[in-house]
Parts: structure tokens; C-alpha cells; sequence
């Protein structure tokens, strides 16, 4: 064979790139792919030469050459249509013919990748030829045919060639057992009906589990798992036999056996309510297995080992150590993947556990100037996050001169950590402020710069200590700020923070800097900040008033707005109020506005709900019967009680930490929510139903029976003063049936619901949702409590044509039984928050107040907290939904109003015993028999 034609290989591959790059080295003009200009016709033309049996002895690199082309326009996003399918495949299979084995793997590799894209049908052509190589006596072909078989086949196939896969399996050579073992992982996931067929090769594989090849180890060990992962007793068998024999060889197989010996220990901790009971069996050799790992000679499972005895579940300290001690070792290692590992399971470590990782510090602390960024990253945060109160200057310093070397999204990470650290030490915010404020002044992008900001605003909430000097640095930080969502929401915070501060009038060059430099957007901010520091401070009224009069003649309506709203209720409250410096008796007045002072009430009072909840509000007001025609004044009292939104929770990261500008951080970017639909709407659509008034409220739909039945049912109760209608939603999912005249009819015992009537569903076709009504009528003067009906579904079941909807056959009368239909105190209840909640807890006061303490038989606070909340039917304040130490009592405080618009607020204790949860409860309302119904909502 002459060298034009000698085979394809890796080593002539490389030579030809290399004399190519030699050849075109130096030329500007961008490189020219040789299959740019490929058609697909032309291609297909040049298949032909797959059917000259000559051409395919003697010239396979072109026969490479003309599937490569195919490949690169499959890649493309070209289609063959099955003939052009039928025709290449057909010319395949004459490529078999062919003893080069370049051209053989490239057949492969054609069918393989065609495979994805086309019917089943047509790759079936090629069938015969692979089962064919699998049976060769080349291992080549045997382990490539054998992978390529696992794309094209499917559970009918299977079981005809199962035997020779089984063969393979237990194969000597290694390269034909590992693409059998493969293969079988392929086929378990396809479908059922081939995992079916898998799971009987379990003797094959752990015959091949003691192969002496390292690979057949590694693939042998992960299908056995993958067949048994769902047999939890199977897998402890499996973990326990490998640990303790020592038979694994292969340093993945071991890798991998050790992440299932993990979750093992984490899954039997989590039954044991997140706590691991290290006297168990599992526990002391899964732990023993893990710390042998540790001298293993591979430096992957001794990383890994390291890994998973610092994520166990509950681990004491000292068992911590010998994980530690082997990353300890890991940071001086020269190779910079090691070192990151080892740094970032440290870094996580120092999380829970800090005082475990200082001993490493001085090792951790060489690391800060390592040329891998993302390592000194890490290595700054852990720092931090174990360094005491003494070295926080000398790190602070290290870390100012790194800053400017790194990008921004580490310098985000060293902001969260250096916020922790001002948590930790309170004693040291000025230095950790003055830090960060210096950095705010860099160079940086948006996110980064939000960040910090963020930071700064969390730390002046949380230590009070820090509120001036935050302020200053942010007052500092906008004259030159060029991003204006940011100027913005600091305008907004010193408007708020700024008049409560020892001297307020020091901050007021730094707001009407932004009145006269700004664009119209901060500049509308600026003025409100103005008018909150003349609402606030009675002394600096007349100041501000001059300032605030210079922006009515503003280009933009809103400043223009905003400064005429604020000037004329300044000038109308210092008409009311005349400020005096000095008191009757010659002392200095307090510079407070008085209780009837106005200008605090517009401008400081927020308003009962927010804008969006607002919004809605009015529109389930219009959409009442007669809303719009009714004499009665509107005003917040007569506005209709929109329901808080449940926000999804701040994302965590893998260290189990909110993400920094999560969905609590004031700075939080948010999409914007589509808007809700008014539940009630289908009530005020009916006008049987319009004499009862507006809706008090809609609970969220109750499940009936289960999704998969024949007729699904859920149930929407609507609340009304005097009244409960239960809206019921049938959804028809029989194609051979139209339901007409539904109706549901309730049965039970009830003091204080009666059924006074019902509104029937006319019809429901197949696929479609009708909704009947029940309208029940309420006993005003019995106290609220819990009643159940019993729930059965009539109907006229229609036959009809299941293709065309007409009908045919009989009618008849059908009943269909539903779940029971609870309507619980908790109905009665609006999910509202009420404000600031220890404002309106103190102005609640406690003459309406009961008491009362439970035993809940919870495993974990979170569950009583979570189930607590769904008791009441109540809004969680202030963050407590969430507990953030369950080990010691968490406090909750919800907030609510009772039908009849009547505001209720609890405060809940849920504290974790050895026999379960022990529940102490007040709730404040201002009638007492809401109270006390309320406090019955705990059963």
C-alpha cells in the first residue's frame, strides 16, 4: 500500500496538523475549514463509492475521508430523509468488508452519532454487521460493536443478543468487558423493560468486579450500584463486603465505593432526624472504611476520603481530625488542582466546624499569594472565617493588597466572608467597614459594587454600632457612584436612617448634591430623602423647604411632583407646629415632631399595604356586583383583604449559606411577577351568587381525589362575612363520557355551616374543567370551629363518540365518592402581614390575650415550625418561617385577619424536646373570641 493510503492513525493525524500549522504559520487570514462549502447532494453522491468493493480494499482513507464529510453536516443541522438513510446505510455495510481497522472505527463512530438523530427503522439495516463484529474474533470490533449495539437496540432486540453480552462481561480482555459493562448501564436507563433484562446479569457482574483490570473494576462497581441503588439493604451489603475485603483495586472503583459508604451514612442520618448515630454498626465501619481510605497510595481516594469524613452529618471534632490532617498536607502539594481541592473542603469545613481548620492557618496563610486565583480566594475566606479577633489587621492589610489582582466575582466572595467576620467581631466594624468602604471606592462592576452596599446595610441593621459610619461611607460612596440603582436605594436608606442619627443635618449636602448633579431618577430620590429629614427633624424644616422649592421648576414631572407634595406639606406643618430651639422653661426642646404632626403622618407613614398588593385590591373591589355604584366611601378600611404572596426562598449554595444578594437582600434584583388572578372572579361571574357580598377571602384548591382518576376534583372554599361557597372544579378525563347536570352533595354535622343551596355544572366534555357550587350559610353567633362533610359527586353520564363528541347509547345517573371537605378555622384567616410586627404587637395590647402551651409530636423544629405556620393559616414576619438554629427554642411571629376584618397576631415558642416539640402560644387580637378561636386552631 503505497504511503498515500497507508491507514489513519493518531500519530499520522498529528504529523499532517503539525506540518499544516508549520506551513500557514504567519498568515493573518482566519483559517479555512475544507468542509465549509460541503452540500448535502454532493455528499450523498460521494457515498457511492461505499458499493465499489474495489475502492474499499484499496483506498479506506477516502472511504474516511467521504464519512467524515457525512458527519459534518449531520453536525450541521442537515437531515437525511429515510431513503437518503436506507441508501448510506446500505453502503455501510459494505464498508465491513474492510480490514482496516481506521475505517472500521470510523463506521462506528458514523453509526453511532446517526443513531440519535433517526428512526430505529432504518438503523436496524447495520444490525446483522454489528452482530456479526460482536462475535469477531478481533477484540477491536468486538468492544466497539458491541457500544455502537447499545444506541440501536432496544428491549425486543435485547433478549437475542443477551447472551453474548453476558459472554462479554466476563470477558478476559479488558477493553471488551468495559464496553459490555457500559453498554449494560446504557440499556438499564433506555427503559424498563431493558432494566429488566439487566438485572439479571448481576452474577456477570461481580464476576467482573474481580477482574484485575482497574477500568472492568470502576464499570462493574458503578452497575452494580446502579441495579441495586434502589434496594437500600442491597447497597449496604454491597458497601459493607467491598470495604472489608480490601478486593477493589482500581482507584475510582475505591473513589466510588466511598461516595456510596457517604450516602449510606447521610441517608441513615437523615431518618434520624439530621443527626448520625455514630454508635451504629453502619456508622463505626462506614467511618473505620473512610479513615482507612486515608492511606491509600492514589492521591484521588485519599482527597476524596478526606472529603467525605468532613461532609458526615453530625461529626464531632476530633473525628474531623484525620480528614483534616490529610488536607493539611494537600496545600503544600505542587500540583494547583490538589490544592484547590484540599482548599475548598477546608473552607467549607470552616462553616460548621472553625476551630478545626486552625491549625492549618499557617499553611492556608502561603497560599493567599499563590498564582491560582481562585485558590487565594479561598484561601482569604478561610482566613477569615477561623482567624481571631487579633489578626484581623494584619489580614485585612494582605487582602488589600490582593484585591486589585482578582476579578470581581472573587472579590464577592471576600465581601460575604468579611461581613461574617464583622458578625463575629463587632469590635472590629470600623476596620471591616473602613475596608470595605475603600474597596466600594475602586474600580468594579455592578454586582460587585452591590455587594458591598448590600453588606454595609446589613451590617447597619444587625450592630447598630456601625450606623454612622456606614452611613458616611455610603454618602461618601454616591458622590461619585455611576450606577443610579444603587445611588437610589442609598438615597432611600439615609432618608430613612439619616434623621435619627445624633447630628442628621451633616447628611443634607450629600443628598442635595444629588438634586442638583443627578439624573431625573435620583434626583427624584433625593427629594424624598429631603422631605423624611423635614418630616422628621422639626429644626431643619425651614433648610430643607428653600432646598426643596429650588426643584419645582424641574424638566422632569416626577421631581416636579414629588418636590410640590413635600414643599406644601412642609409649609402647612410648620404653620401648625412653630418649632422652638428652647422650651417653656428655657431648656432645648426635643427636635421631634409632635403627634399630630402631619407632615410625619404623610410623609413618614407608610402606607397598609404595599403597592402591588394594592393594585390588586382595587381590582377584586371593581369587580364586585354593584361595587362601582355603591355610595359607600373608599378607603383602605372598605378595600377588599389581599392575601400575601408566598416568595420562594433564597437559593443556597452548596455550603448551605443564602446566595449573597439573595431574595431578603434589599438590593435583590427581582423579574417582574405576572399578575395574580382575582380567585373570586368565578363567584361575582354567577348572579345567584351576587347578594352575598364581596369575597373575605379564597383558599388556595384542595385535591379531592387523586390526579389520576377518572374525574378529578379539587375544591376552592370562598369565604364570605356570613357565608362559605364551596367552588368545586370536575375535570372530565373520560373520552367516552359527557358529564351533565354535576352537582356535589354534602352530608355532616355542623353548629355553624348549613347547606342553603347549589349551582349545578350544565355540562362537561371530555378534557374539560366546569365548576358546581355549594353555598353554605354561617351562624354568626356560634364561635368559628372546625367542620368536616362528606363529599359525593352526582352527575348524568352521557355516552358519546369519543372521535367526533356526539352523542350515543344511553344516559344514566352516576355517583362517584370524593374525599372528605374539611373547612378548618384557619379558612377564616387571611395570610396579611400587619407591619412592623412588634410595633403592632405592642399596639395590639394584651387585654384580648390568651395563652396557651402545647406538645407537638415532631422529630425536628423545622417540621413543628413549618406545620405550625399551615395550623393558623397565618403570614410569617420578620424571616422567623425560617429556623436558623434548631438546637435552641425559635420564635415565630405571624400576623393575619379574621373574617370580619379584624386583625389577630401570634407569637409562637417551638422548642425541640427528647419526647418532641413543646408549643407555647399568645395571640392578640382586639376581640377575645377571636383569640381564643385562633388559639383552637392548634389540634
Amino acid at each position: 500500500m503505497s504511503q498515500s493510503e497507508e491507514p489513519l492513525t493518531t500519530a499520522g493525524l498529528m504529523r499532517e496538523i503539525t506540518v499544516l500549522k508549520e506551513k500557514f504559520k504567519g498568515e493573518d487570514e482566519e483559517t479555512y475549514s475544507p468542509y465549509a462549502d460541503l452540500e448535502k447532494a454532493t455528499v450523498l453522491q460521494e457515498c457511492r463509492i461505499f458499493h465499489d468493493s474495489k475502492a474499499v480494499r484499496e483506498s479506506p482513507r477516502k472511504c474516511c475521508t467521504t464519512i467524515t464529510k457525512l458527519l459534518y453536516i449531520v453536525a450541521q443541522g442537515e437531515s437525511l430523509t429515510s431513503a437518503e438513510l436506507i441508501d448510506v446505510f446500505f453502503g455501510v455495510t459494505k464498508l465491513f468488508q474492510s480490514k482496516d481497522a481506521s475505517l472500521r472505527r470510523m463506521v462506528y463512530l458514523f453509526i453511532k452519532e446517526v443513531a440519535e438523530s433517526c428512526d430505529r427503522g432504518d438503523v436496524i439495516i447495520v444490525t446483522q454487521s454489528l452482530t456479526k463484529d460482536m462475535n469477531s474474533d478481533t477484540d477491536l470490533y468486538r468492544s466497539n460493536a458491541i457500544r455502537v449495539l447499545a444506541r440501536i437496540v432496544d428491549a425486543g432486540m435485547l433478549g437475542a443478543i443477551e447472551r453474548y453480552i453476558k459472554q462479554a462481561i466476563v470477558d478476559r480482555h479488558p477493553l471488551v468487558s468495559s464496553s459490555a459493562l457500559i453498554s449494560a448501564s446504557h440499556f438499564f436507563e433506555s427503559s424498563p423493560e431493558s432494566a429488566n433484562i439487566v438485572r439479571r446479569w448481576l452474577n456477570e457482574a461481580q464476576t467482573a468486579l474481580q477482574s484485575p483490570h482497574e477500568m472492568v473494576q470502576y464499570h462493574a462497581l458503578s452497575l452494580l450500584y446502579q441495579i441495586k441503588k434502589h434496594d437500600r439493604l442491597g447497597v449496604s451489603k454491597l458497601v459493607t463486603q467491598l470495604s472489608k475485603n480490601g478486593s477493589l483495586k482500581s482507584p475510582l472503583a475505591t473513589i466510588s465505593l466511598i461516595r456510596y459508604t457517604s450516602k449510606l451514612m447521610h441517608d441513615e442520618a437523615r431518618e434520624n432526624s439530621g443527626v448520625s448515630d455514630g454508635s451504629s454498626e453502619l456508622a463505626r465501619a462506614g467511618y473505620s472504611f473512610l479513615e482507612g481510605s486515608l492511606r491509600h497510595r492514589n492521591e484521588m481516594v485519599i482527597y476524596e476520603a478526606a472529603r467525605a469524613i468532613c461532609n458526615l452529618p453530625g461529626v464531632e471534632p476530633q473525628d474531623l481530625a484525620p480528614g483534616v490532617t490529610v488536607l493539611q498536607l494537600f496545600l503544600s502539594s505542587p500540583r494547583p488542582t490538589v490544592r484547590y481541592a484540599a482548599m475548598k473542603t477546608l473552607s467549607e469545613v470552616a462553616m460548621l466546624a472553625p476551630m478545626a481548620v486552625v491549625k492549618c492557618n499557617e499553611d492556608i496563610e502561603v497560599l493567599i499569594s499563590d498564582t491560582n486565583r481562585s485558590i487565594a480566594t479561598l484561601a482569604i475566606t478561610t482566613l477569615l472565617k477561623t482567624g481571631s479577633e487579633s489578626s484581623v489587621d494584619r489580614l485585612m492589610k494582605q487582602i488589600s493588597s490582593f484585591m486589585n489582582d482578582i476579578q470581581d466575582e472573587f472579590k464577592i466572595i471576600i465581601v460575604k466572608a468579611v461581613k461574617d467576620l464583622v458578625m463575629k467581631y463587632p469590635g472590629k466594624q470600623r476596620i471591616l467597614i473602613g475596608f470595605l468602604s475603600n474597596i466600594l471606592r475602586e474600580e468594579g462592576g455592578f454586582e460587585f459594587k452591590k455587594s458591598i452596599v448590600n453588606a454595609i446595610m446589613f451590617l447597619m441593621d444587625a450592630i447598630p454600632e456601625t450606623k454612622e459610619n456606614g452611613l458616611i461611607q455610603l454618602c461618601e460612596f454616591i458622590e461619585d457612584s455611576d450606577f443610579t440603582a444603587l445611588s437610589t436605594i442609598i438615597l432611600h436608606m439615609i432618608g430613612n436612617l439619616g434623621p435619627d442619627t445624633p447630628n442628621p443635618a451633616r447628611y443634607i449636602r450629600f443628598i442635595y448634591n444629588r438634586v442638583i448633579l443627578e439624573n431625573s431618577q435620583v434626583r427624584a430620590a433625593a427629594v424624598t430623602a429631603l422631605a423624611k429629614f423635614g418630616a422628621k427633624v422639626p429644626s431643619l424644616r425651614e433648610s430643607i423647604l428653600t432646598l426643596l422649592q429650588r426643584s419645582l421648576a424641574d424638566e422632569d414631572d416626577e421631581v416636579r411632583d414629588r418636590s410640590n407634595i413635600a414643599v406644601d406639606v412642609l409649609k402647612r406643618a410648620i404653620a401648625e407646629n412653630d418649632y422652638s430651639a428652647l422650651d417653656e422653661n428655657g431648656d432645648p426642646a426635643p427636635d421631634v415632631p409632635t403627634s399630630s404632626d402631619s407632615a410625619a403622618f404623610l410623609l413618614l407613614e407608610p402606607l397598609p399595604m404595599s403597592f402591588s398588593q394594592l393594585e390588586r385590591s382595587l381590582k377584586q373591589y371593581s369587580n364586585a356586583p354593584g361595587a362601582l355604584e355603591s355610595a359607600e366611601p373608599l378607603s383602605f378600611n372598605t378595600l377588599p383583604v389581599v392575601e400575601e404572596v408566598v416568595e420562594v426562598a433564597p437559593v443556597q449554595d452548596s455550603n448551605g449559606s443564602s446566595n449573597i444578594m439573595g431574595a431578603s437582600s434589599p438590593l435583590a434584583s427581582s423579574a417582574a411577577a405576572p399578575p395574580a388572578a382575582d380567585p373570586a372572579a368565578d363567584i361575582y361571574a354567577i348572579p345567584e351568587l351576587a347578594h352575598l357580598g364581596r369575597v373575605f377571602r379564597s383558599s388556595p384548591p384542595v385535591e379531592q381525589t387523586e390526579s389520576e382518576t377518572e374525574y378529578v376534583v379539587k375544591c376552592i372554599k370562598h369565604i364570605f362575612n356570613e357565608h362559605v361557597v364551596l367552588q368545586f372544579k370536575v375535570q372530565n378525563t373520560v373520552d367516552s363520557q359527557r358529564l351533565d347536570n354535576v352537582t356535589m352533595a354534602l352530608e355532616g354535622e355542623s353548629e355553624i355551616l348549613t347547606v342553603s343551596g347549589e349551582i349545578a355544572c350544565e355540562s362537561i366534555p371530555y378534557g374539560e374543567t366546569g365548576s358546581c357550587f355549594t353555598v353554605l350559610d354561617r351562624d354568626v353567633s356560634v364561635g368559628i370551629a372546625p367542620s368536616a362533610f362528606t363529599c359525593e359527586l352526582h352527575f348524568t353520564a352521557v355516552g358519546v363518540d369519543p372521535m367526533s363528541g356526539e352523542e350515543e347509547g344511553d344516559s344514566y345517573e352516576e355517583e362517584y365518592a370524593v374525599e372528605d371537605l374539611e373547612i378548618a378555622t384557619s379558612d377564616f384567616i387571611a395570610k396579611v402581614n400587619l407591619g412592623n410586627f412588634r410595633n403592632s404587637w405592642e399596639q395590639m395590647g394584651n387585654e384580648c390575650e390568651v395563652l396557651e402551651k402545647f406538645a407537638l409530636s415532631f422529630k425536628s423544629t423545622e417540621e413543628a415550625v413549618e406545620n405550625v405556620i399551615n395550623y393558623f393559616g397565618m403570614s410569617a414576619c420578620d424571616g422567623t418561617a425560617t429556623v436558623k438554629n434548631p438546637s435552641k427554642p425559635h420564635m415565630l411571629h405571624l400576623s393575619g385577619v379574621f373574617v370580619g376584618s379584624k386583625p389577630v397576631m401570634v407569637r409562637a415558642q417551638v422548642g425541640k424536646t427528647a419526647d418532641g416539640v413543646v408549643l407555647k402560644v399568645a395571640v392578640r387580637s382586639e376581640d377575645a373570641d377571636v383569640s381564643r378561636q385562633v388559639a383552637d386552631c392548634i389540634r
